[in-house]
């Protein structure tokens, strides 16, 4: 557990360090908000010198000024390709534009500068950072319907394995540890969590993805809940597996890991997409009663065998080393 506790302060520490943003926080300026909308979609995502990564498989950018497009003056045009860097050069407000008023210019690492407006800019590229690219990534249609997929095949063909075997599985003939369960509780609220930044904060969650931290005291409220339940999350689950390993035999060990994970994936899929009807909050309340239920009548140990230390449920003899506890 020492392990884990200092592995925790590192994390925390590490998620301290705050990046200079070339915008100011969207939170912090609702009192100078102006009244253009068509500078809103700009002016708290991003700025000039901010740097973008192509996730589409290519984007066309013009040689020349959009006025010049717009007038049906010849022009000429370059792509650049997935993978590519992008640099925010220029951001420009066209009235007369009546597809997309804001056109952004961009230079490429091959110094080449070009224009594109800003729906199609926003759909192929994503913001240079890792957490805006697992962001991205992890919220592709295909990819959620995928692991929806193979959740659900992972989780039926595992649950049905370790109940016959009557296997230790969460909330099935549990361990006499807490974490696990914990964990799930945790997955759950995160997911419920994200949902609602989706539904009621949308603009503050698109902030977010452009200008990511792992430090849940410089957001708002309820992303600062959200991260410290990411947070948690990683610290019970490392709790969570050294408790398992420590348990349970190495081969008994990695089955049970392998349900807790299934079990985990199929919570945050629930509750992520439930939440988004207002289903989810109902069932996050149904499924904590049930998961303290299930835990505390089933697998909380709160006594200790005196010879050889192992956890017991009831007080009498210890089924590991036989000796009668009064």
């Amino acid at each position: 557990m020492q392990f884990i506790v200092g592995l925790a302060c590192l994390f925390v520490m590490a998620s301290c360090y705050h990046r200079q943003r070339p915008v100011t926080l969207l939170w912090q300026r609702d009192s100078v908000m102006v009244d253009d909308t068509l500078t809103h979609s700009t002016s708290f995502l991003y700025a000039e010198n901010f740097n973008f990564l192509v996730k589409a498989d290519s984007l066309v950018m013009l040689h020349q000024q959009p006025e010049e497009y717009l007038s049906g003056m010849p022009t000429d045009s370059f792509a650049v390709y997935a993978d590519n860097r992008l640099v925010v050069a220029d951001i420009r407000i066209i009235g007369q534009d009546v597809e997309d008023s804001v056109w952004v210019q961009l230079a490429n690492e091959q110094q080449q500068f070009g224009w594109v407006r800003e729906h199609v800019l926003l759909k192929s590229v994503v913001p240079d950072d890792p957490i805006s690219e697992f962001i991205s990534t992890f919220s592709d249609v295909h990819l959620i319907s995928f692991l929806v997929f193979f959740c659900v095949i992972m989780v039926t063909y595992l649950l049905r394995k370790l109940l016959r075997r009557e296997a230790p599985l969460v909330h099935f003939h549990d361990i006499y540890s807490f974490y696990p369960t914990l964990l799930t509780l945790i997955v759950a609220a995160a997911a419920t969590f994200y949902a609602s930044i989706q539904m009621f904060a949308p603009q503050v969650w698109r902030y977010f993805y452009f200008h990511p931290t792992l430090n849940p005291f410089d957001v708002p409220l309820i992303l600062s809940v959200f991260l410290c339940s990411v947070w948690a999350i990683l610290i019970v689950g490392l709790a969570a597996v050294d408790d398992v390993r420590r348990l349970l035999p190495i081969g008994e060990a990695i089955t049970y890991l392998l349900g807790l994970g299934a079990v985990c994936a199929i919570d945050y899929i629930i509750f992520s997409i439930t939440t988004l009807y207002y289903i989810g909050y109902v069932l996050l309340v149904a499924y904590g009663y049930y998961a303290l239920r299930a835990y505390f009548r089933h697998s909380y140990a709160r006594y200790i065998c005196g010879h050889c230390g192992a956890r017991l449920r009831h007080r009498g003899e210890c089924p590991h080393c036989h000796h009668v506890n009064a």
